[in-house]
């Protein structure tokens, strides 16, 4: 028995990656987001402050954890699928906070996703704790033309953060998209200071925006990622007078009014923008958020179920949720 469920669980996944027809011929094509909170793995970069994450470390992070882990978010980007007779994989997966190559090679090449044959693109970011940005991608949904990373020079006496990752491609339907996947600068350190480094960040999106629109006027465009900002914030607030619209703002869950709780308070640090182009596509958006993702929250509700409480492993997956937008293409 074992053995057949080996054998049958990659044919399982593999199905459940085909895209699937919605009724009346339109394909549904989703894109996921999801800041994974310190996917580190366990192994020492000389050349990152990952020390806090290693096996000999007041935090103890050892392989059984980062295995566990690994496999809790091939999980949730399984479930994160369309529902109906023919469920598919997310067809594009944003991931943040994630440490290098080598944990994404590891998702996608050795984890419980492995036989959905995602491919992945990943920045190489100067950011002091190695942190990256990921975007993986169905190939037999969307085919990637050309990738690049966007560098921010940051403001004086501020390090690296971590750079902005482009991907172009083209879907089944012939769909050209242009995906910007980032994270933004943290809001610890001086909420003004960082506030101006979240808008550079911005200014540098908009500028690629400028250039590919003097090329297609009409691009279809998707800007997905942790913003570390909300949807009044100025970095968003700069990003929609360029014409994006966040999506995602004000979406809920069953349980959650938003992918971050802080205090108490439930907000959105993440966020999904699409150009007019997209507008009329979209099915849903919403955040995903099943209760084994959550913990009982002591003021009321829920909040998200994180890693660690300080340097005290907690088994869950992250700090954040995880948004889904399902287009109509």
């Amino acid at each position: 028995m074992k053995r057949f469920l080996t054998l049958i669980m990659p044919i399982l996944f593999l199905l459940t990656a085909v895209v699937a027809r919605a009724e009346g011929g339109v394909m549904p094509f989703v894109i996921m987001e999801y800041n994974c909170e310190n996917l580190f793995d366990c192994r020492r970069d000389t050349l990152a402050d990952d020390t806090e994450f290693l096996p000999d470390s007041e935090r103890e992070w050892t392989f059984p954890r980062y295995w566990r882990k690994l496999n809790d978010i091939a999980r949730v980007i399984h479930q994160c699928s369309t529902g109906g007779r023919q469920p598919h994989l997310p067809d594009l997966v944003a991931l943040t906070e994630v440490e290098n190559d080598s944990v994404i090679y590891m998702l996608t090449r050795r984890s419980m996703l492995r036989a959905a044959g995602y491919r992945y693109h990943i920045t190489q970011s100067k950011d002091p704790r190695g942190i990256d940005v990921a975007l993986l991608s169905n190939p037999l949904t969307f085919s990637v033309i050309t990738h690049a990373t966007l560098r921010i020079t940051p403001p004086k006496g501020n390090s690296h953060t971590r750079d902005i990752l482009y991907v172009k491609g083209r879907t089944r339907k012939n769909d050209t998209l242009h995906i910007f996947a980032l994270h933004s600068p943290s809001r610890r350190g001086g909420e003004e200071v960082a506030e101006d480094y979240r808008l550079a960040v911005a200014r540098r999106v908009k500028q690629s925006l400028d250039s590919i629109r003097s090329h297609t006027p009409q691009a279809s465009i998707i800007i997905a990622g942790d913003f570390n900002d909300y949807t009044h914030s100025k970095s968003l607030r700069y990003l929609t007078r360029a014409g994006m619209t966040d999506i995602s703002a004000r979406v809920k869950g069953k349980r959650a009014r938003g992918t971050y709780k802080y205090q108490g308070m439930w907000n959105s640090l993440d966020h999904i923008l699409i150009s007019p182009t997209l507008q009329n596509r979209v099915n849903n958006c919403r955040i995903y958020d099943p209760e084994w993702l959550l913990d009982i929250d002591s003021r009321g509700g829920y909040k998200p179920r994180r890693t660690y409480l300080g340097t005290y492993y907690h088994g869950g997956v992250s700090d954040h949720l995880p948004l889904v937008l399902t287009l109509s293409l």
